[in-house]
């Protein structure tokens, strides 16, 4: 008894000090303009048995489903940090890219696979399969807080949230034409298209009923809102999985609904869901760390093959699927350049890589190793310089404004009201007004405003100005009312025209 204790208690703690490793190291990441993943990763495979020798791990089948669960909560907090009006003018190019994109990937790198490491076709091709999509986890932790070009990071967010499918059904595939003789590719090929179908219609279907939900349900403790929204990812990709559907885009499709509509407890939904986002990210990088053993993957054979490859997948495979995916597709060539050089490889390919593993296909331990080495290439080249890449190509954005402060407001329990936080545009209708000429619902009260990272005390004669951040208290039911005064636009007419 006394021992079992003692082992809980030893790994409790060894979880704090990787959450805590896993933290640190995301402030010593953005100063070096490394990605956290590459020191995740690093903390996993010095805690391993080659290294330290303090962790003994070799466990894929866990990896997997602990790889599959960290990728349903950051595909869910990336939708729902997803701007639907910036994404949708780049639909066609993202599943361009998430779609033909990664066939011409795989097929380029499947090439490459079957000269360098002498694999068979089918195998060559599940290799490619597996390193030919963007990764969603990689990609939001890159992006996040860069002042990229809308257009370009709307595109890649969308590309790698809606990629991930693509790439885990072929593999699925191509492990079923190995290990099945008899497989018929033109079932896989209707599968396809199920998978994908049930994916987007039962996405819109869970995240519809996830925003009536979160807003008719009266919860005791604002703290449960995020708990239920997560609840409903893991919801909607246990459900769609279940009937063979792709649960990865029905979570991304979810979360997108989610995060453009007017909910509950935005704020505090967000933040949790970011937090848990990195939560799982740190988890699931240190666990594929652990699972690769440095003196297997740092052999002469190993680096040669990798190095090789990943020059392939980004100087050639990338390039070429993008430049062929967005052909006549209103992007220019320093876009197309960038969106080349942005194909970032992360826990996906790894993740996809264990299949091979916990199927017994002949060559899936070099498989393995070699993609963990394309990955780390990838996150350590690529991951460092996307920043460096936008600003020499000229495609920086403009710089993203967050609000210094944020009020939280502790839980209302059945009073059935929360605080709303919302940032004035420009060409809103209510911008020059004073705050007692603007015809808010009965009962809503603005408690304070945020300008230029200053606190102001509101009055009735506080006059609104653009870029400001508002906290209003008001009543659930007027928030359709609140929404309404608060969006409505500016009408240009000649006269105003001609006065500017």
């Amino acid at each position: 008894m006394a021992e079992n204790v003692l082992s809980t208690d030893s790994f409790i703690l060894l979880l704090a000090f990787l959450f805590i490793i896993g933290v640190v190291t995301t402030r010593f990441s953005s100063r070096l303009g490394v990605p956290s993943l590459i020191f995740f990763i690093l903390v996993g495979m010095v805690m391993g048995s080659d290294v330290l020798g303090i962790i003994y791990f070799d466990n894929a089948a866990l990896t997997q489903t602990i790889g599959i669960i960290a990728l349903v909560v950051i595909l869910f907090e990336g939708g729902l940090q997803t701007n639907w009006k910036d994404v949708r003018p780049v639909i066609a190019p993202s599943l361009s890219l998430a779609t033909i994109g990664v066939l011409i990937t795989s097929g380029i790198v499947a090439i490459a696979a079957k000269m360098i490491l002498g694999l068979d076709w089918l195998e060559s091709v599940l290799f490619g399969a597996i390193v030919g999509s963007t990764d969603a986890a990689a990609v939001f932790a890159v992006l996040k807080g860069q002042n990229i070009s809308p257009k370009l990071g709307s595109t890649l967010e969308a590309e790698s949230g809606s990629n991930d499918p693509m790439a885990v059904f072929l593999t699925v595939a191509m492990i079923e034409l190995i290990t099945i003789p008899d497989a018929s590719i033109l079932s896989l090929i209707g599968s396809f298209f199920l998978q994908m179908g049930l994916g987007l219609v039962l996405g819109l279907i869970f995240g519809k009923a996830a925003v009536k939900a979160l807003n008719s349900i009266n919860l005791d403790s604002s703290g449960l809102y995020p708990v239920f929204a997560t609840a409903f990812a893991l919801l909607t990709y246990g459900i769609t999985a279940f009937l063979n559907g792709s649960g990865l885009l029905a979570v991304y499709i979810a979360a997108i609904i989610i995060g453009n509509a007017e909910i509950a407890y935005r704020h505090s939904i967000f933040r949790f869901s970011e937090g848990f986002a990195w939560m799982m990210q740190i988890l699931m990088f240190v666990i594929l760390g652990l699972l690769v053993f440095p003196s297997e993957l740092f052999t002469a054979a190993i680096l040669i093959q990798g190095i090789l490859i990943s020059l392939i997948l980004m100087l050639v495979a990338r390039p070429v699927a993008v430049f062929i995916s967005t052909f006549k597709l209103n992007y220019n060539q320093k876009e197309r350049l960038f969106l080349s050089w942005a194909g970032l490889k992360g826990a996906v390919p790894i993740v996809l890589a264990t299949f091979p593993l916990l199927a017994g296909i002949e060559g899936s331990h070099q498989i393995f190793n070699v993609v963990f080495f394309v990955v780390l290439t990838s996150a350590l080249i690529q991951g460092a310089t996307i920043p460096f890449a936008a600003k020499k190509l000229g495609l920086n954005g403009p710089k993203k404004t967050e609000p210094m402060q944020s009020l939280e407001l502790i839980s209302l329990g059945k009073a059935d009201a929360e605080m709303i936080e919302y940032e004035m545009e420009s060409d809103s209708a209510i911008i020059g007004k004073p705050l007692k000429d603007i015809p808010f619902p009965e009962g809503s009260l603005v408690n304070a405003i945020i300008r230029n990272g200053k606190l102001i005390a509101p009055t009735g004669n506080t006059i609104i100005m653009a870029g400001d951040f508002l906290y209003i208290l008001s009543a659930r039911k007027n928030k359709a009312h609140l929404s309404k005064v608060l969006k409505e636009k500016t009408i240009y007419t000649q006269e105003t025209m001609e006065l500017k």
